[in-house]
């Protein structure tokens, strides 16, 4: 996930929390109480804290273990006994299990009645799941996994939209200690086995069909598809959501679920696998990423406890899908007490508003959405704290692209004055943040907060040094928990290393571009496999979209950079027109005039081309590096993994321009 843009040249913070809110996050109480046992500095806030907990390491991680009562069944024999990366090793010793942490809640008798989960569909009538609930569903279904085979280690897939059952059956199989792995029902049956016939799972759990923008969309025949390629399944499980009968050979649900039997948590070593997440797979079969159980636990303990700042009084809702790791990360939100908040359906269904009518029905106080839905209110005209009741949100959270400055100032104009506006990047690689969300720095437009707690987050020149107000490569100098324990079906480790490790050996590089403030935030430009380098000067694509969709014109774009062979650089900008547009010479005129002027008279576009749309992955990222390689002459099927795109017959397009500039 990535997130940010180009700074606001006015250096004077959006936003700053005041000395009551500082003093009352968690962060700050975390602070002092480190301070006092674990030697954390007690003066100089959060840049003092973060020096601590990456020059301290081990210590640091001993304090997040400690602070939020880390159960483990048997002792660590230390914290980080190998930090070389890949291969760092956390906690050898310690046995744990996630879903206990995830179900602690239930075991206080004054919440086990309250919200662990409220689910919301296209009606926006939310119904709660109470933690006692939640916990006898997990118990009950863990047991019947067990019945079924089930043992630590196997993998138990899903096939669901995000839903309570989808985090029950996630649950239950962290508790047997089995691996879990999803994806999204709108996914076809080709980018699923690209996905689960490499991790070979031997339970499924799949629904019938899902609503979405108000229509039913029937999935029977690919999950027919999904039984006949799935030789390895022992189980399938029905979830009737629209309603039909359980198919022949399938479980049913509601008998699975329906027990009284007490979860029983195997505990697991602190490496154990917890689930695999998948890269966007644009070009040969996705990553098979895994990350521990141990690792996970940490790292979102971290998170959601102190740089979300989230607690048992508060409710998460982060729009998202189960195919996108944002999914993992909100479910989390059980870990610190929270009540979650699931939204099945479009985020624009009824209108482009429907994300804050669910904030409003439920509560929220963390609202996690999209950047490109911050951009899509915008541009609509939508005014949330006008029409909305959101007095209870006191942060929005964006990611998944950058944030534009325009983005900062709407959130700030139309949804209230004093929001906390928490910008983060991070990336499925981690399932987590490297830089973003701090509830005691102020917000400055177009930035990050700060790079997070543990996370040496730096940015390095071409020979590996690192710069302060340039832009870099995005580095971690050192481990960090959550970081994957491998990929799957990669026995001497060669994809994982290529994948990060080939440029700065020994040194995380995530494939951004960034610039480290000399105020200590961030910015992110965009992914650098993807940046515009003309006559040696480097610009991430996020900044050209950011102006360019600022006119209300343009509904999206895309720009690409092409070295020829000849040694000339050609740079095309594609543009989706808003209905009613048209691309005249005046339009043209236009666009260029908002680059020259706004970004770099450098980086005005060779042509700008209209086209009919642009591709994006699956979990809705634009693709620019296989649209680069259709344009340098790659074939369709050699440019990009069919099974991996939102609409195919999108990137026919671009082939085309290929074939006419050939």
């Amino acid at each position: 996930m990535t997130s940010a843009a180009n700074p606001d040249p006015q250096s004077a913070p959006l936003w700053q929390p005041d000395s009551d809110r500082i003093a009352a996050a968690r962060i700050t109480r975390f602070q002092a109480w480190a301070a006092e046992r674990y030697g954390a500095p007690a003066e100089g806030g959060y840049p003092a804290l973060h020096r601590w907990s990456v020059t301290e390491l081990d210590t640091f991680w001993q304090a997040v273990a400690a602070w939020f009562d880390i159960r483990f069944s048997s002792p660590y024999e230390a914290v980080l006994a190998d930090r070389t990366m890949p291969g760092a090793e956390w906690f050898p010793g310690a046995t744990l299990n996630y879903a206990e942490h995830a179900l602690r809640a239930a075991e206080d008798p004054a919440r086990a009645g309250a919200p662990a989960l409220l689910h919301v569909d296209e009606t926006h009538e939310p119904v709660e799941i109470g933690w006692a609930e939640l916990r006898r569903q997990v118990g009950s279904l863990a047991a019947e996994l067990r019945a079924l085979g089930v043992r630590p280690g196997d993998r138990v897939s899903g096939y669901l939209p995000n839903v309570p059952q989808a985090v029950i059956a996630f649950l239950a199989s962290a508790a047997v200690g089995a691996v879990w792995t999803s994806c999204a029902p709108d996914f076809g049956a080709r980018s699923v086995l690209d996905r689960f016939q490499q991790v070979e799972p031997v339970v499924l759990f799949t629904v019938d069909g899902y609503r979405y923008g108000g229509k039913e969309h029937d999935r029977t025949e690919v999950v027919a598809e999904l039984r006949r390629e799935l030789p390895t399944l022992r189980a399938v499980v029905h979830i009737p959501l629209l309603g039909t009968p359980a198919p022949e050979g399938t479980l049913e649900w509601s008998a699975l679920t329906a027990g009284e039997t007490g979860p029983v948590f195997e505990q697991v070593p602190f490496g154990h696998p917890l689930w695999v997440l998948y890269s966007s797979g644009t070009t040969g079969l996705p990553k098979a990423i895994v990350q521990s159980q141990g690792g996970i636990l940490l790292e979102h303990f971290k998170q959601l406890g102190l740089h979300c700042d989230l607690g048992p009084e508060d409710r998460f809702f982060w729009y998202t899908s189960t195919g996108w790791m944002m999914w993992n990360f909100l479910v989390s939100g059980l870990l610190t007490g929270t009540t979650v908040v699931l939204y099945d359906g479009s985020p624009g269904y009824p209108g482009t508003g429907a994300q804050w009518g669910v904030a409003e029905r439920t509560g929220a106080t963390l609202f996690g959405t999209s950047a490109a839905y911050v951009m899509a209110c915008r541009k609509a005209e939508v005014h949330p704290g006008r029409d909305f009741d959101l007095s209870r949100v006191k942060g929005v959270a964006t990611t998944g692209s950058p944030l534009p400055p325009d983005g900062f100032r709407w959130l700030h104009d139309e949804v209230r004055e004093d929001l906390w506006i928490a910008s983060v990047s991070g990336g499925t690689d981690v399932c987590s943040c490297f830089a973003g969300a701090v509830p005691t720095l102020p917000v400055h437009i177009g930035e990050l907060q700060a790079p997070c707690l543990g996370t040496d987050l730096q940015a390095w020149d071409a020979q590996g040094r690192p710069v302060v107000g340039e832009v870099g490569e995005l580095v971690v100098t050192k481990p960090m928990p959550s970081m994957p324990i491998r990929f799957w079906n990669d026995p001497d480790g060669s994809r994982y290393r290529d994948s990060y490790f080939d440029m700065f050996p020994g040194v995380w590089r995530h494939g951004d571009w960034i610039t480290l403030t000399d105020h200590g935030s961030v910015i992110i430009h965009g992914r650098s496999d993807s940046t515009l380098n003309r006559q040696g000067v480097r610009m991430g694509s996020a900044d050209i979209y950011e102006v360019v969709e600022r006119l209300p014109e343009i509904r999206e774009s895309l720009v690409i950079g092409l070295e020829e062979p000849d040694g000339g650089y050609w740079m095309p900008l594609f543009v989706h027109l808003a209905e009613g547009a048209a691309l005249d010479d005046a339009l043209r005129t236009k666009i260029k005039q908002a680059i020259r002027e706004q970004l770099s008279p450098r980086h005005v576009p060779d042509e700008i081309i209209e086209a009919p749309g642009v591709p994006h992955t699956l979990t809705g990222k634009r693709i620019e590096v296989p649209v680069k390689r259709l344009l340098q002459g790659a074939a369709l099927d050699k440019a990009v993994n069919p099974g991996s795109v939102d609409n195919l017959d999108l990137l026919r397009f671009y082939e085309d321009i290929a074939r006419k500039r050939a």
